[in-house]
């Protein structure tokens, strides 16, 4: 089997002796980069080798560099690749890629971020051209090869979404005699500095959670064990899930009205209400042993992955039709819904009602049993009527005769794609508004409502209603 001696090249000054022993006796060796001022040894000694840096002028990323890279070796039979800056990830790509053509031999060598900081040895490297999705702040970071302006500036925006403005970081770099300096630097000025190349480290110290002025889902947990702990807050201690399930209900119904405002500030802070609550939920049942916040967002992320075969599966959906329909689809077999009356029982009760109802008439339409129209529909509304015209003369029992009135309203409002709860609260505010402007006009006329006949606020709501300028007639 192929053997591919892989071998960092560190630093000058830190580039061990195993590590240049073999790159003496390479029979073929390979140099990632000879542009680069760890490879200076190699250049210095006049080591034969073949330098690998129009694979990177090449290559749109790190994937494709790393597909050649392992391309070029795999086709070379036993040799020997120098590797520069920090070559963690192109070391795992390399395995991934050789697989059970070819065996590698990883020498063991010192990291450029610890060349620069030795005494930072528990501190998380990472390359600053890759890194993670999410970052701890409670972590000391070494971020290696930090070589432009315009990265810099990348890196400072992700660090600073965890990291407080003036956090006081270090950046180092590798002089010609391979030593490192290194100078303090706030962090909001780190793509601010007059020099920046393949050898420059920067160094973030953790932050404490008293420093942060920014914070994640993980801290808002520690808030809330905090509150919940002994020695925390009273009321917090005493909330259980049946203390504050309607504050749930009422956040969600806060965020709806900054939606329906327009307001971003305001939707912002109702969103982190409606958090607030998910999060208390999650910390009460993990205290009772049942499930914890981490089950939560599993359950969310795999329930997102098995209902999207179109995005993570091999399943087409073009449209948004074609998407719910497949939603659906496999929302019945993952609650294991085995008729569609399941299906129309499945919509909770604690939905407000009319909610409820357009929820069920809708799955109800889904296997065909619908109305052809809204214009169809609409007659229902007057057999309604008139049954519960009926039920008022003593013929029948009148609340459930109004229910059914309801229910027929809702079902020509969802053929009208008209949301029923937004219609009534549109409606509701409507009222509000021509009641103030009546009563507006009321005392314009030197009258109180509360003084005046039925028939005498008939015609001033008639006025207002017609647009008529309040105090007018």
């Amino acid at each position: 089997m192929q053997t591919i001696h892989i071998v960092p090249l560190s630093t000058p000054r830190t580039l061990t002796q195993a590590a240049w022993e073999r790159l003496r006796a390479a029979d073929r060796l390979f140099l990632l980069s000879a542009q680069h001022p760890c490879a200076r040894p190699v250049l210095e000694a006049g080591l034969p080798h073949t330098a690998l840096d129009a694979l990177f002028d090449a290559a749109e990323d790190f994937d494709a560099l790393a597909a050649a890279v392992a391309a070029r070796l795999l086709d070379a039979g036993d040799c020997t690749l120098a590797v520069t800056g920090a070559p963690d990830a192109l070391i795992a790509a390399l395995t991934q890629a050789a697989g059970g053509r070819a065996r590698l031999d990883v020498l063991p060598g010192v990291p450029l971020g610890l060349a620069a900081f030795p005494e930072r040895v528990a501190a998380r490297r990472l390359c600053a051209n890759a890194l993670p999705e999410r970052l701890d702040p409670g972590e000391e970071l070494l971020l290696e090869e930090l070589d432009s302006r315009l990265l810099a500036g990348e890196v400072k925006l992700r660090l600073l979404e965890y990291f407080p403005d003036g956090w006081e970081a270090f950046v180092s770099e590798m002089g010609e005699d391979g030593a490192f300096s290194r100078r303090a630097v706030p962090l909001c000025e780190l793509d601010r500095q007059k020099r920046y190349g393949p050898t420059t480290v920067a160094y973030v110290p953790a932050a404490p959670f008293e420093k942060l002025e920014r914070y994640g889902f993980d801290e808002l947990l520690s808030v809330l064990r905090r509150l919940r702990a002994p020695g925390g807050c009273p009321w917090d201690r005493e909330q259980t899930h049946e203390t504050i399930k309607e504050s749930l209900l009422e956040e969600c119904y806060e965020a709806m009205d900054a939606i329906d405002r327009g307001d971003d500030v305001d939707l912002a802070e109702e969103l982190g209400d409606v958090l607030l609550q998910v999060a208390f939920h999650a910390e009460i049942a993990r205290e009772q042993g049942r499930f914890t916040a981490r089950d939560v967002t599993t359950g969310l992320v795999q329930k997102l992955v098995y209902r999207h075969p179109h995005v993570f599966g091999s399943v087409r959906a073009d449209t948004s039709e074609q998407v719910l329909k497949n939603w659906d689809a496999l929302k019945k077999v993952e609650k294991k819904q085995q008729s569609q009356a399941d299906v129309l029982e499945s919509v909770p009760k604690n939905f407000p009602a009319l909610l409820r109802s357009r929820k069920v008439q809708k799955r109800a339409a889904a296997v065909g049993f619908d109305w052809d129209s809204a214009g169809d529909a609409f007659y229902k509304i007057g057999e309604e009527a008139e049954e519960l015209s009926r039920a008022m003369a003593g013929d029948g029992s009148a609340a459930e005769e109004v229910g059914d009135l309801l229910f027929a309203v809702v079902n020509v409002a969802r053929l009208l794609h008209i949301e029923p709860e937004f219609a009534l609260a549109a409606a509701t505010d409507k009222f509000i508004d021509r009641f103030r402007r009546m009563e507006q006009a009321a005392l314009a006329a030197g009258r109180r409502l509360e003084d005046m006949t039925l028939a005498e606020q008939d015609a001033v709501w008639d006025e207002v209603k017609c647009g008529k300028p309040v105090g007018k007639s």
